[in-house]
């Protein structure tokens, strides 16, 4: 009896993850191809990482530091990426490292072609071409269609800060899927420079 039992519950689980799995693939969710790069060692990433935190130490007159997200090159020419995760629909640009993105714009828009977004971002899986982040291109930010607040408009902080505070709304909503179009698109301009 116990066997059928057993027998029984696992047919109608089997369904019932048969099911599930249909249904899910019914409603579109969309997983993309597999990463082009992958992290192999992520303790020894980590540890990377941590190594170059040991840089600046007590008793130095330098601080702070900062990273770029993703720097793309192709003949010369750069896209470049920074990630910024969202907290009460804004997201948090030290102004260090805005000024040293508008300088590093400036430059090599002199001499090359670079494109430099900066992106906001839920708690978001990548793999999930339809996700949405928000995106805007330093030209904006150069040509103050981005406001450049350093205080919180919404008076949730109101002392100036050493940072810029932008608000998703002044943000352009697109996909994963439309971010690497974009990027592919700026790829091929490249092939044409």
């Amino acid at each position: 009896m116990t066997d059928e039992t057993n027998d029984i519950i696992d047919i109608i689980y089997e369904k019932k993850v048969s099911n599930q799995a249909q249904n899910s693939h019914e409603k579109g969710f969309r997983k993309s191809s597999k990463a082009k790069y992958q992290i192999f060692d992520e303790s020894e990433f980590t540890r990377g990482r941590e190594v170059l935190g040991e840089i600046i130490v007590h008793g130095m007159l330098a601080s702070g530091g900062t990273d770029i997200d993703w720097l793309i090159e192709h003949k010369g020419s750069f896209i470049i990426l920074e990630f910024k995760g969202f907290h009460n629909d804004k997201i948090n640009i030290p102004q260090g490292q805005i000024i040293a993105y508008e300088k590093l714009y400036e430059k090599l828009n002199q001499s090359t072609k670079c494109y430099l977004y900066i992106i906001g971002c839920d708690d978001i899986d990548f793999s999930n071409p339809d996700s949405s982040i928000w995106i805007f291109e330093m030209n904006q930010w150069s040509n103050n269609i981005i406001p450049k607040n350093t205080t919180d408009v919404f008076g949730e902080n109101s002392n100036k800060q050493n940072k810029f505070i932008v608000y998703r709304e002044y943000m352009e909503e697109i996909s994963v899927e439309e971010l690497r179009a974009l990027i592919d698109t700026h790829w091929k301009e490249f092939e044409k420079l």
